[in-house]
């Protein structure tokens, strides 16, 4: 019985290791900080640049084949929240991606990555742009560490359907919350 709880323990201390190292950084938004209106929607009422911010991580689990980024704000009065951004498939070798990388007409994202539509209707980043005068909304930037190469999924894959696949091939993930209110 004392060597089954010392592996469970031993298991456990592991995993939270693992958890613990796997970071996401960013030079462009920090936790619980208003984002800045380059990160910010251009359109819907909103006048900012519609720029992805740059995001880097590492520390990933073992066995990690690929990793997902998604952008979400659950605080979107739409009773399921709002996708702002997917990008899935990008290779395990790749940590990180500049500043700009989400553009719609011409995406910089790696090799064999894949942007999914978000709930503005397209592949692509869509910055936020909460209603006027409501509470200010989170936005989760998190990065997820797969043990898949590859997802199924298309440009035109909602972010429901990203999440869903990347939630189920999930080894872990790291995010930061960024906040916007106007």
């Amino acid at each position: 019985m004392k060597k089954l709880a010392l592996g469970i323990a031993v298991s456990l201390l592991s995993l939270a290791s693992q958890a613990q190292s796997f970071q996401i950084r960013s030079t462009d938004i920090q936790q619980g900080h208003q984002l800045d209106n380059r990160f910010v929607q251009n359109g819907s009422g909103c006048s900012g640049a519609d720029i992805s911010p740059q995001l880097s991580w590492s520390g990933e689990p073992a066995g990690t084949k690929s990793f997902a980024i998604t952008v979400y704000d659950p605080d979107a009065p739409t009773g399921s929240g709002w996708w702002h951004w997917t990008v899935v498939n990008i290779p395990r070798d790749v940590h990180g991606l500049e500043q700009g990388a989400g553009d719609r007409n011409t995406p910089k994202v790696p090799a064999g990555a894949v942007q999914g539509r978000t709930d503005f209707g397209s592949p692509g980043y869509g910055g936020a742009c909460p209603p006027m005068g409501d509470k200010a909304h989170r936005y989760h930037f998190k990065v997820w560490a797969l043990k898949v190469d590859k997802l199924p999924v298309t440009a035109e894959s909602s972010g429901a359907v990203v999440g869903a696949l990347v939630i189920a091939n999930s080894l872990g993930s790291a995010q930061i919350v960024a906040l916007s209110k106007r």
